[in-house]
């Protein structure tokens, strides 16, 4: 009994370290598809951000000011008008979102 209960950890061990593995990357790639940009503008009853960016490479467009949905506006958190950031912008049925958002370090 005491064998097979140690070889049931050794394996969901082994299958949570494999998996911690395979999300790294995952993480780290994540990482880099965010563009960078400054908040110019804040509506908190309409969840529209007013960012003024770098080029967004997965949307293939060149730096600029444009608002955006931010979805879901509640990872705004602490971030304020002046504030640098890091976001992953989408374009979703024709508009532009803000999927993920982040103060810039």
């Amino acid at each position: 009994m005491l064998h097979r209960i140690l070889l049931c950890t050794a394996l969901a061990f082994t299958s949570l370290a494999g998996a911690a593995q395979t999300a790294a990357p995952a993480t780290a790639e994540a990482q880099q598809d965010l563009s960078e940009g400054e908040v110019t503008r804040w509506d908190a009853r309409t969840g529209k951000i007013t960012l003024r960016h770098g080029e967004l490479k997965n949307l293939g467009m060149p730096g600029m000011t444009m608002v955006f949905t931010l979805q879901p506006p509640a990872q705004i958190g602490g971030i304020q008008v002046g504030d640098k950031v890091r976001f992953r912008a989408e374009q979703v049925n024709g508009a532009f979102v803000v999927t993920r958002i982040e103060a810039a370090q």
